[in-house]
C-alpha cells in the first residue's frame, strides 16, 4: 500500500519520496532494478524518488506529510526509525488497518505516542493497493481529531481518481478498518465452502454480509464511534471491496476449502502477503467480551480460526 500510495501521489503532481527500510529489501531490489513493486501491476511513475534503507535523510528532507505504511504490527517500529527524520512534518498519515497486537492500541494512538508534535490522520474506505497503483477510481475517508486537519492534509491527494471525504470520527474509521478485515475472512470462507461443495451460497453470503455490517455498527458505537461512519465508506464500503477481493478474503477462501488456518497463514506470509484480519479477529473477540456484545458472525470466525471449528459454522449463524 505504501508503494501504491506513492504512485498516486506522484501522479497527482506531488514531490514524492518512497523509502524502503531493511524489512523491504526484497521488494526494494526489484523496484530499484525494474521500477516496479513485485506485487503490483504498474511501474513506478517518474515522479517517485525511490530511496533505500541508508537514504532516510534524503527521503525525509523537507517532508510536509509523512505517509506511514507499515502494517499494524510494525507501526511502532517504523515510527521509531523515522521519528527524528520526520520531526518537521505537519501530519503523519496512517494507512494501516488493524490494532497494535501487543497493546490493542489504534494506529492513531501508536503514532501519537511515537511522533509527538505531528497531527495524526488515518485513512479508511475502499482502496485496494492494486487498483490505487493502476490509477483506477475510488473514494476514501481521511479522519483526524479535527476534520479540518484531515482535509488540509488530504486535499493535495484528492483528484478524480481518489476522491476524499473528511471526518473527526477517528475511532469509528479505525475500528471499521480493522473489523471489516475479519468480516472479509468469514465471507471468504463461504467462497471456499462453495469451491469444496459446488454450492455457491450467494444468498447466504448476502445475508452474512448484512449481518457483519450490523455487527460492525454495534462494535463501533459501543466504543465511541458513529453509526454513520460504519454505514459509510470506512465501514460498509471497505467491507464490500475487501469481501470481493484482497488477501483477507483469499485467506478465508482457503480456510473455507479445509486448509488449516495456521498453515494457510504461514504460506501466505511466506509469499509476502500480510493478512491483518487474523490478529484482528482476536481483537474483535476481546473487545466484544469486554463490553458483553453479541457478535455471532465474528465469533464464529474466531472459532474457525482458533478453536478448530469447521468453516461450515459461519453458515450456522443464520439459523
Amino acid at each position: 500500500m505504501g508503494t501504491a500510495f506513492a504512485m498516486h501521489a506522484a501522479r497527482a503532481g506531488l514531490p514524492t519520496a518512497l523509502w524502503a527500510n531493511e524489512h523491504d529489501l526484497v521488494s526494494y531490489a526489484t523496484m530499484r532494478d525494474e521500477r516496479k513493486h513485485p506485487l503490483l501491476p504498474e511501474h513506478l511513475p517518474d515522479g517517485v524518488e525511490l530511496r533505500g534503507p541508508n537514504e532516510l535523510d534524503a527521503a525525509a528532507r523537507d517532508v510536509e506529510v509523512a505517509v506511514l505504511a507499515a502494517n499494524s504490527a510494525g507501526a511502532r517500529s517504523l515510527a521509531s526509525m523515522v521519528r527524528e527524520h520526520v520531526a518537521g512534518a505537519r501530519v503523519a498519515v496512517s494507512v494501516a488497518k488493524g490494532l497494535e497486537p501487543t497493546t490493542g492500541l489504534r494506529m492513531s494512538e501508536v503514532y501519537g505516542e511515537e511522533l509527538a508534535g505531528a497531527d495524526v490522520v488515518v485513512v479508511g474506505g475502499p482502496c485496494l493497493a492494486r487498483e490505487l497503483a493502476e490509477g483506477l477510481p475510488t473514494a476514501a475517508v481521511w479522519a483526524g481529531e479535527l476534520a479540518s486537519v484531515a482535509e488540509e492534509a488530504g486535499k493535495p491527494f484528492d483528484d478524480l481518481h481518489y476522491q476524499l471525504s473528511y471526518t473527526d470520527d477517528v475511532i469509528g474509521v479505525e475500528l471499521c478498518a480493522m473489523t471489516k478485515n475479519v468480516a472479509a475472512i468469514g465471507l471468504g470462507m463461504l467462497d471456499g465452502l462453495g469451491r469444496s461443495t459446488g454450492i455457491a451460497y450467494q444468498n447466504a453470503k448476502a445475508a452474512l454480509f448484512t449481518r457483519a455490517a450490523h455487527e460492525i455498527v454495534t462494535l463501533v458505537t459501543s466504543l465511541g464511534g458513529r453509526a454513520e461512519t460504519a454505514m459509510g465508506l470506512a465501514g460498509i464500503g471497505d467491507q464490500l471491496v475487501t469481501s470481493l477481493g484482497g488477501r483477507n478474503r483469499l485467506y478465508g477462501e482457503l480456510v473455507g476449502t479445509g486448509d488449516p488456518p495456521e498453515d494457510t497463514l504461514r504460506e501466505l506470509e511466506a509469499g509476502g502477503l500480510t493478512v491483518e484480519g487474523v490478529e484482528s479477529t482476536r481483537h474483535v473477540r476481546r473487545l466484544a467480551s469486554e463490553r458483553a456484545l453479541e457478535l455471532p458472525f465474528h465469533e464464529a470466525i474466531h472459532r474457525v480460526l482458533f478453536e478448530d471449528a469447521r468453516p461450515h459454522e459461519v453458515l450456522e449463524v443464520l439459523r
